[in-house]
């Protein structure tokens, strides 16, 4: 009996091997699932540059994910992600036009150092999130309605700050070489280049994950996140940890907006519009929990490359914009119905 009963029983544990790596790493297999499906429906999707392109249009949205996802780790939320993407690719764009460009934005100004404009976008993404940190932390507001409100105020402020007239909100354009080059380049061997936007979102990620997970700071997200009166007994600072992550945000938004304006090659008041929303949703896809406490930087990325799979095959196969809508909406809604589920059952 016993050595008719040892290969049933290493069977079922195979089984429950199977099952559990692949509850784990589901949203792995779902991505693949889409890749080979597209695939197989419009080889074309395949080709290198496409893939290429992929990666390229992911690494910016990888950045703003991994900010968001932080602050969603500490159940709150940030919507004025997009807008504050949109106000540094138009201060970085402002700052890096061609001297000779006709229609500068500011008709005088000389060539500036590259670093300027990088700055310069760095600063006003740093600047939205220490607001939006002071709002949440020390003043107690809720931060849907602390973010909506400078969600509103930063639109404002930049559609103000490309305002010229008679002119009016103008597109900026004429970029110089060396500042598109961040975003259109390339590092390597012409046969095995890899996109210069694609190795600074890697290393971006990688910096947010030693921080998530081998960092006091990162400890104390986790635990605000988890149970924020618990982290309070713990000794923990909630405010001053909140502020610190919700300022990480808005410097992640600010280096995605250089990367926007430098890989499209310019800018406009309505860039980064409702980029917060597919940040949120990628996010929670890649399993960042909406009652906070839970959530990977893998886990955000793959969750980002399941959306522009997803966007990009749709366009593939020819799928309606309107469509691709319903579609994203859907998804949303059912990432966020599981997540509520899991949080349900936990309890």
């Amino acid at each position: 009996m016993k050595s008719s009963d040892t290969p049933l029983k290493k069977k079922s544990l195979d089984a429950k091997a199977v099952k559990a790596w692949a509850s784990k790493n589901a949203i792995l297999l779902v991505l693949l699932a889409l890749v080979v499906v597209v695939g197989i429906v419009r080889p074309s999707f395949l080709i290198f540059d496409n893939l290429v392109n992929i990666m390229r249009i992911s690494s910016v949205r990888a950045i703003i994910a991994l900010g968001v996802g932080g602050i969603l780790i500490t159940r709150g939320t940030d919507l004025s992600a997009g807008r504050t993407v949109g106000l540094a690719a138009c201060i970085a764009a402002s700052l890096a036009q061609r001297p000779d460009y006709v229609s500068k934005l500011f008709p005088d100004m000389p060539l500036l150092p590259l670093i300027v404009p990088i700055v310069a976008a760095l600063g006003a993404g740093l600047l939205v999130g220490l607001v939006n940190g002071i709002i949440v932390a020390f003043l107690s507001v809720p931060p849907f309605i602390a973010t909506l409100g400078t969600m509103v105020m930063v639109y404002g402020a930049v559609s103000l700050y490309v305002d010229r007239p008679p002119r009016g909100a103008q597109p900026l354009g004429g970029l110089r070489a060396d500042f598109t080059n961040i975003g259109t380049g390339t590092v390597g061997p012409e046969a095995f280049s890899v996109p210069t936007i694609l190795l600074i979102a890697v290393v971006i990620a990688f910096l947010i994950w030693v921080l998530l997970n081998k960092t006091r700071l990162g400890k104390n997200v986790y635990a605000i996140g988890g149970n924020p009166e618990a982290a309070v007994v713990s000794g923990v600072n909630v405010k001053r940890n909140l502020l610190i992550i919700y300022i990480l945000g808005g410097l992640l938004y600010g280096l995605a907006g250089v990367l926007l304006a430098a890989r499209t090659g310019g800018a406009t008041n309505n860039y980064g519009n409702s980029y917060e929303l597919d940040a949120i949703a990628a996010a929670v896809i890649g399993g960042v929990s909406t009652s906070g406490g839970i959530g990977t930087v893998g886990g955000m990325i793959t969750g980002v490359l399941i959306f522009e799979v997803m966007n990009n095959g749709l366009v593939v196969l020819g799928v309606s914009a309107y469509w691709q809508q319903i579609v994203k909406g859907l998804i949303i809604v059912a990432a966020v119905a599981v997540d509520i589920r899991k949080y349900l059952r936990k309890r």
